[in-house]
């Protein structure tokens, strides 16, 4: 029987992190939205606090907190700025990742250290203008050169791109076109970034266009082998989908206890609206999908922690979780009524900011095809 028990050292991430997210996060996840942007000294307390290097040995700087304990820290973050929590992930795992799995020590020390401890940011160059979920679509392109590569080509929804110290860049090479990854500085000419991409959530991580016009990099920039890019990227998409899924349950719990909270305070018709039936159903479902929600996250959580297949529980997972997610911050958008509407309230932002799970990390559609085909279809 599978026991998902916490662990001490879980709780203490937990406990840690929930208080971090008190006292240092919610009370500034307006003005993070309001300034369209993270402070600098908010993210680098992130980096103190360990998040960074969770996921990375202790050779490379990291504390090989596991992958359950990773997921926890990102939930309590989520629950009281997607936009931190967003930041975060990015440069935790797809941002400073295929640094890590190049092997090479002379990056690890110039690049991987400093990000782990929050000094520099990375993010990831995938998508392009033409090419989301399909990655046969990419068209930027690596051409090998006197002492390197020149990348050229344009990639779009590059988050945290306006602030970012590292580019880890997706793009072809070779006569058969296939993919390897490239990693860029900050500052290389002929790197672009064009302006923010205005949008309906996440105001506080950043997203934007970057252009790459013949900017060279130097031969040990390739990270890992050359072609291996697609083989790399399938290696991350359960842990991605993983850490999708605690990002949509932080709001989507958030939203709901807040929700519960005031529909206790709220008045109407001489006894709390908490007391309505129709309110209570309302409530009682969105609960019941968050609880049912956790389990399929933490049963994924489980097989990818003992290196088990898992593309189709991860992928359950993040499916599921994204839409309770949004549907509980629905729920409770309709439970304040008018109040729901107002911007003085967190759940508008807890709306707004949960839809970007939705597509973070595969479409639901991309999802639904996914496991049709791991259950046989």
């Amino acid at each position: 029987m599978l026991d998902f028990t916490y662990s001490e050292e879980e709780d203490l991430i937990r406990e840690t992190f929930r208080r971090f997210a008190a006292e240092q996060v919610a009370p500034r996840a307006e003005e993070i939205d309001r300034a369209k942007g993270v402070p600098p000294e908010l993210f680098r307390q992130v980096g103190r606090l360990g998040l960074f290097g969770m996921r990375y040995p202790e050779s490379c700087g990291g504390t090989q907190s596991g992958v359950r304990g990773y997921l926890i820290a990102i939930e309590e973050l989520a629950r009281a700025s997607l936009s931190v929590a967003a930041l975060c992930t990015m440069q935790s795992l797809m941002g400073t990742y295929f640094i890590y799995r190049s092997d090479n020590s002379e990056l690890h020390e110039k690049f991987l250290r400093p990000a782990i401890e929050g000094e520099l940011m990375g993010t990831i160059c995938i998508t392009e203008p033409e090419a989301g979920s399909d990655l046969g679509a990419i068209a930027t392109r690596a051409t090998k050169v006197a002492g390197g590569w020149q990348i050229d080509g344009t990639k779009t929804w590059i988050t945290s791109a306006p602030i970012a110290d590292l580019f880890t860049v997706f793009a072809l090479t070779g006569e058969k076109k296939e993919l390897s990854v490239f990693l860029v500085e900050k500052g290389a000419p002929g790197l672009t970034v064009g302006k923010t991409i205005e949008k309906m959530g996440l105001w506080g991580s950043v997203n934007s266009e970057v252009a790459f016009d013949g900017v060279v990099v130097p031969e040990n920039h390739l990270l890992g082998d050359l072609h291996g890019g697609r083989a790399y990227l399938t290696e991350i998409l359960t842990k991605i989908r993983l850490t999708t899924a605690a990002l949509a349950q932080g709001p989507g719990e958030a939203a709901l206890e807040y929700a519960i909270k005031y529909a206790g305070e709220r008045v109407q018709f001489g006894k709390p609206i908490g007391k309505f039936q129709a309110l209570k159903v309302k409530i009682a479902e969105a609960a019941t999908e968050l609880e049912a929600s956790r389990r399929l996250i933490d049963y994924a959580t489980w097989r990818e922690a003992n290196e088990l297949p898992n593309m189709k529980e991860a992928s359950m997972a993040k499916l599921f979780a994204s839409e309770a997610a949004v549907r509980a911050c629905d729920t409770a958008s309709r439970v304040l009524a008018s109040y729901g509407y107002a911007m003085d309230y967190p759940v508008q932002r807890h709306l707004r900011d949960v839809r970007f799970t939705l597509f973070g990390g595969g479409t639901s559609e991309i999802l639904d095809l996914i496991i049709a085909k791991e259950i046989g279809l």
